[in-house]
């Protein structure tokens, strides 16, 4: 890759330069029902973390870990890092202790930012070459270690005002010129060592999303449009379509802070309005079942809906219906991280609702694949991307399923520290090999027909991985061996236990050791990734010849 591929601007960092001068004072940030930041008061605490890092001896290339919930002062910290020339590093909020801090050791990080829920997990001493860690929500400093750092803080209005002594101004923006080869952030895919893998994402990587992203909404999402933020921040399918697009773009973002369930997600639509949604598959379906299924299971709405002579007119009003919910006033819904059920799919397509599915992974933080609703095709994810190839790994990729692969634009740098890791997934022609199984016909659309990796979708978009969860169970008392599927919405571990040898326990006495497992496991997980129910299985799990689960035989 060169700098040649950067069509518009000479920097990503450009656009977020762009967008604040551009919409220097409409509203930019809100935490949903709280305080609400402009695009100058973004600017100006940009300018301040700027101030704080610059006496604080923090270099271009330093690592910034931030790890908190959604909120406006997590994406100002975020912002602030990259127009500084560091590198971002966003961890999950849910991740415990243990995980936090192995991220934070693991990526070299000199700051974290930490937000209110995040900072009763960790232990300051067991992350030693961290400088400083700063609270989010009003970026006080937590600890310092460093004098400059505390200097930086106390002094930080009275060096922000010497310097600015005639009010900041929209010609003192000046951000870091990035390369398109330069990291902006590494993403890390889990929070456990051993499994954990740093996504290091250049800023040419950014640039394209939200560039491709931008000229697929031209005229349609514009300066000053509502948008919700659902999607976690720390993930790159929230942070690329949801957060950066929508900032570039001039919009004004709204985060929920709290836990989002479907009743505050449901009233936040209705107060909002927003002009795009982006979600996972769990959200939409929840509502659909939720609120426009029992609207449509009546005798007279279902005689109505075969009448050819109405049938129209009745798609219609189920369509209003399903769109007020969210606010009715999107011009599309846009599904990622797993596929719809078939029976959602089937019925929004059938009345014509406005949705379509994407499909991409970390490591292209995140697209492969996108297509407009209008040229949305049923059990699809879409087209190529701009600057992105996609193939099929089989002699015949319309009928025959074989492993996607893409290379281009948007993909990683490779993994931190992690050479091996990185040659397994990314060949010597620079294909990325996705662990997805799937096909691709004559138009270009590609349809997942299976997953080679075992990764499951949380219901806020989190990404579960299942050997890590069985590697903690399978060290508990009578625990044999183990695999954990998703039903729904839940988690689920199916155990095969061997009796003890010396004492022999009946079945209810093994339901109730598996139960005392099931509360020891989830006291070491993140609440995203609990498990529901430990079900007992009678035989060991058939097994390939590398004695590896056949995990599709329990799924």
């Amino acid at each position: 890759m060169c700098n040649s591929i950067m069509e518009s601007f000479s920097s990503f960092n450009a656009y977020i330069q762009r967008a604040i001068i551009d919409n220097w004072d409409q509203d930019a940030l809100t935490d949903y029902q709280g305080i609400t930041l402009q695009y100058h008061d973004v600017a100006r605490k940009i300018e301040k973390l700027h101030i704080l890092f610059d006496n604080s001896n923090v270099k271009p290339g330093d690592k910034i870990a931030l790890c908190g919930r959604n909120s406006a002062h997590w994406a100002v910290a975020f912002l602030a890092t990259l127009t500084y020339g560091a590198v971002a590093v966003p961890i999950q909020h849910e991740f415990n202790g243990e995980q936090i801090q192995n991220i934070v050791n693991h990526s070299d990080s000199k700051l974290l930012f930490i937000g209110d829920y995040a900072v009763k997990t960790i232990d300051p001493e067991k992350m030693p070459y961290l400088e400083g860690i700063i609270n989010i929500p009003d970026f006080s400093l937590m600890i310092s270690r460093k004098e400059a750092l505390t200097y930086a803080r106390e002094h930080l209005n009275l060096m922000f005002g010497s310097k600015y002594p005639m009010a900041f101004r929209k010609e003192h923006i000046h951000y870091h010129q990035d390369d398109a080869e330069e990291m902006a952030l590494i993403n890390y895919t889990s929070g456990t060592t051993g499994f954990s893998k740093g996504v290091m994402i250049p800023y040419r990587a950014l640039w394209s999303n939200v560039e491709f992203v931008m000229q697929q909404m031209k005229g349609k999402v514009k300066p000053g449009d509502e948008m919700l933020s659902i999607l976690p921040m720390a993930h790159t399918y929230g942070m690329s379509i949801e957060f950066l697009f929508g900032f570039c773009q001039g919009c004004h973002l709204s985060y929920l802070t709290r836990l989002p369930s479907p009743a505050i997600i449901a009233e936040a639509f209705a107060e909002i309005k927003p002009t795009l949604i982006v979600t996972v598959p769990l959200v939409l379906e929840k509502i659909i079942r939720k609120r426009i299924f029992p609207k449509i299971e009546s005798l007279p709405m279902k005689l109505l809906l075969n009448m050819l002579v109405v049938n129209k007119k009745v798609k219609e009003y189920i369509r209003n219906e399903v769109s007020k919910v969210l606010g009715g006033n999107f011009y599309e819904v846009i599904v990622g991280g797993a596929p719809l059920s078939r029976e959602v799919e089937k019925f929004l397509v059938n009345i014509g609702f406005p949705v379509t599915v994407g499909y991409g992974t970390t490591e292209c933080a995140p697209l492969i694949t996108f297509s407009d609703y209008k040229d949305f095709k049923p059990r699809s994810c879409g087209t190529p991307v701009d600057r992105m190839e996609v193939r099929i790994a089989s002699r015949d990729p319309q009928f025959e399923e074989g492993e996607i692969i893409t290379r281009g634009t948007n993909l990683m740098l490779g993994y931190y520290k992690n050479e091996e890791a990185t040659n397994n997934v990314i060949d010597k022609d620079g294909w990325y090999h996705t662990g997805d199984l799937g096909t691709m016909d004559t138009s270009g659309h590609v349809f997942i027909r299976g997953r080679l990796k075992n990764m499951l979708l949380g219901s806020n978009g989190q990404n579960i991985y299942p050997e890590e969860i069985e590697d903690k169970l399978n060290s508990m008392p009578l625990v044999t061996e183990s695999i954990v599927i998703q039903r729904g919405d839940k988690l689920v571990a199916l155990v095969h236990s061997e009796n003890d040898e010396m004492i022999n326990f009946s079945q209810d006495e093994l339901q109730n050791i598996m139960e005392e497992n099931r509360n020891n496991l989830n006291k070491l997980l993140p609440a995203y990734s609990r498990i529901s129910a430990i079900e007992l299985h009678d035989e060991e799990f058939a097994k390939t010849p590398k004695k590896s689960i056949k995990r599709y035989l329990y799924n």
